[in-house]
């Protein structure tokens, strides 16, 4: 077996501190794995096959129980989708305390959206910690939400409803809403290095200052 570098360095880590691996549940030179639902390649990390079919045929759901078990599903691949929250909104709203069970064309909409977007989903990106980080953020009436990546290729979504409250602020207060939200989500990426923030709020170009 040739040398390879990526390997010898990971034995090497290994090696200086003093861990031990189960050869019977590593695999080496391999294009591809899975990994806690994800399939991780050269290429970057897509979602499961496996899970994404489940969410492809998953039925109509006809109750409460039914809505939090899809989102359940769908919700730990959010990061694939831009835009999650808004999509799925007239989903959770059924999951909310008093809420009477209606399945309505708007719920059908949701739902029918949201199965695109994950059988759909991009291949993200696997961060470069040599390379610049973007963050692009945007806000509309009912939420917030930004997109991390680098060479124009997404690593991961974030998106966020707004509740009445949130709902009432300026444009102006979402957009920066939506930057405090994604720095602080990301900031084990964004903190050790200078990043762009791309953003179609003037005013907010003095941040700064």
């Amino acid at each position: 077996m040739g040398r390879r570098p990526e390997r010898d360095a990971v034995f090497q880590l290994l090696k200086e501190h003093n861990l031990k691996v189960n050869r019977g549940k590593c695999s080496f030179a391999r294009p591809s794995l899975l990994y806690l639902g994800h399939e991780i390649s050269g290429e970057g990390v897509r979602t499961d096959p496996k899970n994404i079919a489940a969410v492809r045929n998953w039925p109509t759901p006809t109750s409460v129980k039914e809505v939090r078990g899809f989102l359940g599903l769908a919700g730990y691949y959010r990061k694939f989708v831009r835009g999650f929250a808004l999509i799925c909104r007239h989903l959770t709203n059924l999951l909310k305390k008093g809420v009477v069970f209606r399945w309505t064309d708007e719920e059908e909409g949701s739902f029918r959206a949201l199965q695109h977007a994950l059988v759909t989903a991009p291949v993200l990106a696997l961060p470069n910690f040599k390379k610049p980080f973007e963050l692009e953020t945007d806000a509309s009436a009912h939420g917030i939400g930004a997109v991390l990546s680098q060479d124009k290729h997404p690593i991961g979504f974030l998106s966020k409803t707004l509740g009445p409250r949130n709902s009432a602020l300026s444009t102006y207060e979402k957009e920066g809403l939506a930057i405090l939200l994604a720095v602080d989500h990301w900031r084990t990426y964004l903190q050790s290095d200078e990043f762009t923030i791309h953003t179609d709020q003037r005013s907010l170009i003095h941040l700064k200052d």
